[in-house]
């Protein structure tokens, strides 16, 4: 008897160290995506199975609803998406645990829909365990399913140690997924704050890239018609992230298109009005702004700039900077002020607006950040220079290579590129 006591007791041991090691992994995971997928890595192990998905649909209606798949490619899940649901009911679990659906022998039971036996045979899983996932809030969360090569089902042991670790499992991809909402819905104002579209302007060609920091950094760009066929352009930035950020670039944004409606044609007496509304209704926050007026017909844009970096120029035969002159930003002295540009440009350059974030993100000192900027722009074919949707791709994918990989989006920055292409 006491070595069977001993026994019991090193086992439990084995399970609390295994659900200790697994739920350690899974607090590690910063994203929706990552949670679900380490959530179908664990169940696996713990139960045997080689494959597995996971249908995300939230009680509660707010989404998002997606599929996880473990070892299993997008034409694979859509194929599994087509086997019909709730036509067998769930067998129960043990007493605190959640109800299941067990099938072990896919191919030779009679209850099975004839589409999950086709679908089964045809990406060669032969038995499926099946458990519900969900959380004190939203509820139920969807579904977990983990997929067998040969006939089989877990044990009692596999089963009870999978419900204990989807108790944690659930409540972690709940919080991610509000977490993931919450991001969601600040991407979305971030959006409904910067125009919806670019617009036609005679003699110009716009382009626009914008990537949002997912904190819902404070930074913007405009484009927008003036009096006389002109041009207005601008980007900028207010400091901090999140709502309050949000907030106040939303409201530096409406100013300064009024301002630009009314004074245009004087970039630094726009950027003046400019400096005195952030004073008023933003006392303790800066901001970096570049605005632009362009005259198409005349092939010439004069510029101010508040602490933002310079304009590119890219044409056939020059990459340059503009030169801005040097300048605090908006807020940050007793009263900024700082002369305007005036930039000449000949039929096919473009002339480039980019949020400091472009810079920043690539991880290097300033002067080198600038050098690979220009270093971009000269590398881009004739053809590409001549488009501006085209320049703006190259410039992105060349200046930050990684910026779509998973995890960039750490980086709190925002990028914006806008490219004004003078015909």
């Amino acid at each position: 008897p006491g070595a069977g006591v001993q026994d019991r007791v090193a086992s439990w041991i084995s399970d609390l160290t295994i659900l200790h090691e697994l739920t350690e992994r899974l607090g590690r995971t910063r994203t929706l995506n990552d949670a679900l997928h380490e959530t179908l890595r664990a169940g696996a192990d713990l139960v045997g199975a080689r494959r597995g998905l996971i249908s995300l649909a939230p009680a509660d209606g707010l989404g998002p609803s997606r599929l996880a798949g473990l070892g299993l490619g997008r034409a694979d899940l859509g194929q599994l998406e087509t086997v019909p649901r709730g036509l067998e009911a769930p067998l129960p679990g043990a007493a605190g645990e959640p109800a299941e659906a067990v099938h072990g022998d896919i191919a030779h039971e009679d209850r099975i829909d004839p589409r999950h036996r086709e679908v089964a045979a045809r990406l060669g899983f032969a038995a499926s365990y099946a458990v519900p996932l969900s959380a004190e809030t939203p509820g139920a969360l969807g579904a977990a399913v983990w997929l067998y090569d040969d006939p089989r089902q877990p044990d009692a042991r596999q089963r009870h140690l999978l419900a204990l670790y989807l108790r944690q499992a659930g409540q972690h991809i709940a919080n991610r997924l509000e977490l993931s909402r919450a991001h969601a819905a600040v991407a979305a104002v971030h959006e409904g704050l910067l125009p919806s579209r670019l617009p036609p302007a005679a003699g110009v060609r716009l382009a626009v890239r914008h990537r949002a920091g997912p904190r819902g950094g404070g930074d913007f760009y405009d484009a927008l018609l003036l009096p006389d066929a002109a041009l207005g352009l601008a980007v900028g930035g207010t400091t901090g992230a999140g709502p309050t950020a949000l907030a106040a670039m939303g409201r530096l944004r409406a100013g300064l298109r009024a301002y630009a409606v009314m004074e245009g044609e004087d970039p630094v007496a726009v950027l003046s009005d400019l400096e005195l509304l952030l004073r008023l209704t933003e006392p303790g926050r800066s901001a970096t702004a570049l605005f632009g007026y362009a005259e198409p017909a005349l092939r010439r844009v004069t510029l101010a700039s508040a602490g933002h970096p310079p304009p590119l120029v890219v044409g056939r035969d020059r990459v340059d900077f503009a030169e801005t002159g040097l300048s605090a930003p908006l807020n940050m002295l007793a009263c900024w002020e700082a002369p305007s540009v005036r930039v000449e440009l000949v039929e096919g350059e473009t002339v480039l607006l980019y949020s400091d974030g472009l810079l920043l993100r690539t991880g290097e000192p300033m002067d080198r950040a600038f050098a690979r900027l220009r270093a971009a722009a000269e590398a881009a074919s004739p053809a590409t220079r001549a488009d501006p949707e085209a320049l703006v791709d190259h410039l992105l994918k060349t200046v930050l290579p990684d910026l779509e990989r998973p995890g960039a989006a750490e980086h709190s920055e925002d990028v914006i590129l806008l490219a004004a292409h003078f015909c």
